[in-house]
């Protein structure tokens, strides 16, 4: 059983909300993120990457970054670009690129759904990069960061989600400069919120599509404040972290591909040899996605190739293995090209099927040697292995669009 809880947001007014609403903080370097900021003093990213404010020689983890993120989130409640709503409520919200939409709930996840699985993930963490939103946590006694969850589909949410939609006027409603359209609604009908309420708890399980560092961090810091609380009942904030949950049926997963520096010493021929051995090669005219389950296109050398794995070599024991980034890793990447390990090798790159096979082939003809573009992961993949227990190769999973920082804030 899952509890999903309405709460109190702060959140933009609607006049700020189009400024405020940022990426998230992950997606940016140091000098993206200075970029970002500029030109907006009212960037989400002045909160979430406070670094920004500071000379280039100021270390992004030291402890005045935090007390400035604290700072400017403190002077933009007092000012009024954040409001705080006095009721307790779910919000529905709605995001749209090239055509598709997809429909979420915001509310509160509990930190022991997490702890006992009932949430699900998929991936590891870095210790480091939970120290950091945790240590932003705690400077602004809020989460700042949504975690995208995802559950499958039930009629009875959907139907209140629809209705809300069609009658309600919307809080926020604009279109971002990467051409993402961003709607939001507010649930406030006692009986709806209620219904809701009860539908999540009747659900077993939920996966953490994306955010599973703001995820960890979040029950870490919740958990933390437990320890420290005279009064503990459990009613308390910290035991939830703030979350967007999508219905299974709404999410689409894009490839996330990969490009190597070198060769691993091989020649052209040796390691054309060496991955003919468990996949057929055909060359192709131009660029091409793969289409199916077992494909995965190469570029080498101002050439495409297709390949295809050969079923009767390669045979998957469980749910992971059947990935097609684990069949690339564990037959090209680690035996041919020696990438062992994957989220430390400095000559491994990852690169997110949103930018296309033209920056795979872009970065093959300058600083790489090989790109590989993958047959993206589907939901129902990403649950079998939630399911099983077990964990993806890192990298394997990339979201569009992605959610907005700044536009809900759970304050703990």
């Amino acid at each position: 059983m899952a509890s999903i809880k309405p709460f109190k947001a702060v959140r933009p007014n609607s006049e700020a909300a189009y400024k405020v609403a940022a990426l998230p903080y992950d997606v940016y370097n140091r000098q993206e993120a200075k970029e970002a900021v500029k030109d907006n003093e009212l960037s989400f990213l002045r909160i979430d990457r406070a670094e920004t404010q500071f000379p280039d020689n100021v270390n992004t983890y030291a402890p005045e970054v935090y007390l400035k993120a604290k700072e400017i989130f403190e002077e933009m409640v007092n000012n009024g670009t954040f409001i705080t709503d006095n009721d307790r409520c779910y919000y529905i919200y709605q995001l749209s690129m090239n055509g598709r939409k997809q429909t979420g709930i915001v509310a509160c996840a509990s930190i022991d759904d997490y702890i006992n699985n009932v949430i699900k993930k998929h991936e590891n963490t870095r210790k480091e990069k939970e120290k950091d939103r945790i240590q932003h946590i705690e400077a602004l006694s809020a989460q700042t960061g949504p975690v995208f969850l995802a559950y499958r589909s039930q009629k009875c949410i959907n139907d209140i989600v629809e209705r809300v939609i069609s009658e309600e006027k919307a809080l926020y409603n604009f279109t971002a400069d990467d051409g993402v359209g961003h709607i939001v609604w507010k649930i406030t009908d006692i009986e709806d919120i209620t219904t809701i309420e009860n539908a999540f708890a009747a659900i077993n399980d939920i996966y953490i599509a994306d955010g599973h560092h703001r995820a960890a961090s979040a029950v870490k810091a919740g958990l933390k404040k437990r320890e420290a609380c005279k009064s503990y009942d459990g009613t308390e904030e910290f035991n939830y972290f703030l979350s967007v949950l999508f219905p299974d049926e709404s999410l689409m997963i894009m490839d996330y591909n990969r490009s190597v520096k070198d060769l691993n010493g091989l020649s052209e021929r040796e390691f054309m040899d060496k991955v003919n051995a468990y996949f057929s090669i055909v060359k192709l005219d131009d660029a091409k996605h793969p289409s199916k389950k077992g494909e995965i296109a190469m570029y080498l050398n101002k050439n495409w190739y297709m390949l295809t794995t050969k079923k009767d070599l390669i045979k998957a024991k469980d749910a992971v293995e059947a990935l097609d980034v684990s069949v690339l890793q564990d037959y090209i990447l680690d035996p041919v090209l020696g990438i062992k390990e994957p989220r430390t090798d400095p000559r491994i790159d990852f690169i997110g099927g949103i930018r296309g096979l033209e920056e795979l082939k872009r970065r093959a003809d300058s600083d790489m040697k090989v790109s590989f573009a993958l047959y993206p992961v589907s939901i129902a993949e990403l649950f079998a292995v939630a399911d099983a227990g077990y964990l993806m190769p890192p990298k394997s999973t990339w979201f569009e669009p992605k959610l907005r920082s700044g536009l809900f804030i759970h304050r703990i």
